[in-house]
């Protein structure tokens, strides 16, 4: 067979395989890997997520939580996967941060990756144990001021949003906390309300519970303005730590090679749910 040929058989090929791959998609159960473990913002929108997926596609979505190194851990198992769209991955702000932090990465963030959607954005919620003396942000960094390196702080893991948001805050108001990274916002609300770390910035998704059931004290949000579900708690910025600004997000990704039909199938149904 002469190239010119072998080209055009290959052409329409590529062009009759994406409707195809679409068209078979998906054959088996699909894993949506998460980068942290269970009971964060990242696992609970995934898990929200893969209960409308297997509504509307008919077929089943699994959440399988791979936490670790900011999230490295999953993202290179997605990276490495198949490119048939049964292996996804939802992440939060860490996905955009770490090629900042680690430059050698285990895959390219960039070429590794299809974007799918994102999910949602939302502020932080900055939580005290009851028992730390502190009713206000102006009054944690007076006690902070006092007592520098004695205060703890639980994180998702270190290089983490919710990690770099706090050494932000600490940054602005002068004030000196301990870090201690878990494996994800869920484990390390666990601390918080176990009294084990003193203090927390994390999603309000994940925490909006336990402060309603007076487990965590709320000292203020992260955002530009008031939450509107909890608008008597104010902003950090107001509360005691001016210009202060955090704001995260959680993206859906896919293998690179993904098929477009697949790609396109996808954004429709994460746009849907």
């Amino acid at each position: 067979m002469k190239t010119s040929a072998i080209a055009v058989v290959a052409a329409l090929a590529c062009t009759f395989g994406a409707p195809a791959a679409a068209q078979s998609w998906p054959a088996r159960a699909v894993r949506i890997l998460v980068p942290f473990a269970p009971g964060g913002g990242v696992d609970t929108v995934t898990r929200l997520l893969a209960q409308k997926l297997t509504e509307q596609v008919g077929s089943a979505f699994v959440v399988d939580n791979r936490p670790g190194a900011a999230g490295l851990i999953a993202a290179e198992l997605v990276a490495k996967a198949p490119p048939d769209g049964h292996t996804l991955l939802t992440s939060a702000l860490e996905f955009s941060i770490n090629p900042s932090l680690r430059p050698k990465l285990p895959y390219d963030p960039l070429k590794d990756f299809a974007y799918i959607s994102q999910l949602t954005s939302s502020q932080l919620l900055l939580a005290s144990h009851p028992t730390v003396p502190v009713k206000t942000v102006k009054q944690l960094v007076t006690l902070a001021r006092a007592r520098p390196g004695q205060l703890t702080y639980g994180s998702s893991g270190s290089g983490g949003g919710n990690h770099l948001a706090a050494e932000l805050m600490q940054s602005m108001a002068g004030m000196r906390l301990l870090h201690v990274p878990f494996k994800g916002a869920g484990p390390a609300g666990i601390a918080l309300m176990g009294g084990e770390i003193d203090l927390m910035l994390s999603s309000i998704g994940g925490l909006v519970g336990p402060m309603k059931s007076g487990k965590v004290r709320a000292l203020g949000v992260s955002g530009h303005k008031r939450f509107s579900e909890l608008p008597e708690v104010p902003t950090i910025a107001e509360a005691g730590i001016p210009g202060y600004h955090v704001t995260i997000w959680y993206g859906f990704y896919a293998p690179a090679a993904t098929p477009a039909e697949i790609l396109r199938r996808l954004q429709e149904e994460a746009r849907r749910a």
